[in-house]
C-alpha cells in the first residue's frame, strides 16, 4: 500500500497530536481520515453546487424577488 512522509514544525506535530488524541485515534489513522474526508467534502460540494446550478432557474422563476444583483467584473453590484 502506498504511504506519504509528512513534515511538520515542532509545534504544528504537538498540534496534530492533540487533535488525534481527541478523537481517539493514532497519529497516522487521523491523518488518513483527515485526507480521505477531505476528499469526500470536495465531491459533495461539487455535487451540490451541480444540484443548485440544475435547479437556479427554476428557483429564480419562482422566487423572482430572491435572485441576488449580478456582479460586474470588480464585485460592485449592477444596477
Amino acid at each position: 500500500m502506498p504511504s506519504l512522509n509528512v513534515s511538520f514544525t515542532d509545534e504544528e506535530l504537538q498540534g496534530v497530536r492533540a487533535a488525534a488524541a481527541a478523537e481517539g485515534k493514532s497519529l497516522k489513522q487521523y491523518l488518513h481520515d483527515l485526507g480521505v474526508r477531505e476528499m469526500q467534502r470536495r465531491h459533495f460540494v461539487a455535487g451540490a453546487a451541480g444540484w443548485a446550478d440544475r435547479l437556479r432557474a427554476e428557483f429564480d422563476d419562482a422566487f423572482p424577488d430572491e435572485v441576488p444583483p449580478v456582479r460586474s467584473d470588480d464585485g460592485s453590484a449592477a444596477a
